[in-house]
């Protein structure tokens, strides 16, 4: 062989080495995946349904896949605080994040969230559901044992009924936004800092109504403290399911259902994103985890990473649009 080829085949073998080095690496993270901790990301405090659904997955996650996942609590400004941070870590299937209903909505409502919720996550797996329910004080509103008398209350009233939420730009909030468009009805909203002062506000009778979360107002509905009188979810809840969904009381197409599931940052590999909603879903398939999960208040709800993707997609694109109309902020 002579020098000059020598040279040439050294050459070639160099230039291709980078090239190489490109294919190799990423289809051995793959192969080998996990092969270190994974942080799941929960961006609001612990002791939350979404925190804790977030840990019952999580320990089995890590058992199914040989490695630990940890839960790593990032909390504020609903949740913006922590995916800001998720978007920006390495694409390698090591971080996660559970994306619950607030966080995908807070772009919409700070304008300084640094994320995009329907462009900046790559979907996993959706979990569970948080129901969400429309709740009168019964001694304030004796007469008021359905939503079309609520409706038919709050129209002769003009507009002078309260109700309250979790805050400014919860979902309680924006639910009952819809349910006022479609209804073509009007109440005041009267925001408080949390699910527990306006829940205890409501029973106390300082206001009338409320669109709740399940877990926060379900005590208060079963001691007959509040009355609840309609769902937000297309169908019926297990744990009241005497009482209507609002669809099904005459406002065909409504629906309000908050959520959580995984997420991770765009760019992570394919096949671990696949790897991960398939243990997921074997992972809520399991009967103990379902009813750990749903005393939590969060009721166990698998999609797949196509299937979640869409719904992230179409909610934040609905909610969003309902934020814009009525000129919901928390800046």
């Amino acid at each position: 062989m002579s020098f000059r080829t020598l040279n040439r085949r050294a050459a070639l073998a160099l230039a291709a080495t980078p090239l190489l080095a490109s294919l190799s690496l990423p289809a051995l993270a793959q192969g080998t995946w996990p092969d270190k901790l994974i942080k799941l990301v929960v961006p609001f405090p612990a002791g939350g349904p979404t925190d804790t659904a977030s840990r019952i997955v999580g320990q089995k996650l890590g058992e199914r896949l040989g490695q630990a996942v940890i839960v790593d609590n990032r909390p504020g400004a609903s949740g913006s605080i922590g995916a800001s941070q998720v978007i920006k870590s390495p694409a390698d299937g090591y971080t996660l994040m559970t994306l619950a209903t607030p966080t995908l909505l807070a772009p919409h409502l700070f304008r300084k969230s640094g994320y995009d919720s329907s462009k900046d996550f790559a979907p996993v797996a959706m979990l569970y559901d948080l129901p969400i329910v429309v709740v009168v004080n019964p001694l304030l509103l004796p007469e008021v044992t359905d939503l079309p008398k609520l409706v038919a209350y709050a129209k002769q009233q003009k507009g002078a009924v309260n109700y309250t939420s979790a805050g400014t730009g919860s979902f309680g909030h924006l639910s009952m936004e819809l349910l006022k468009q479609m209804a073509g009805f009007d109440m005041q909203h009267v925001p408080y800092k949390g699910s527990a002062p306006a829940i205890t506000d409501t029973i106390g009778g300082q206001v009338p109504v409320m669109f709740a979360d399940l877990v926060a107002a379900l005590p208060h509905i079963q001691a007959g403290k509040l009355r609840a009188i309609a769902v937000g979810s297309p169908r019926r809840i297990a744990s009241l399911p005497q009482v209507k969904t609002v669809s099904e009381q005459g406002f065909n197409g409504y629906e309000a259902v908050s959520w959580g599931g995984i997420v991770a940052p765009v760019g992570t590999p394919q096949p671990v994103i696949e790897r991960i909603a398939k243990e997921v879903k074997l992972i809520l398939e399991d009967k103990q985890v379902q009813d750990k999960m749903a005393g939590a208040g969060a009721l166990p709800h698998f999609e797949p990473p196509a299937q979640f993707g869409e719904r992230i997609r179409q909610d934040y694109q609905r909610w969003g649009q309902i934020i814009r109309d009525k000129g919901i902020s928390q800046d």
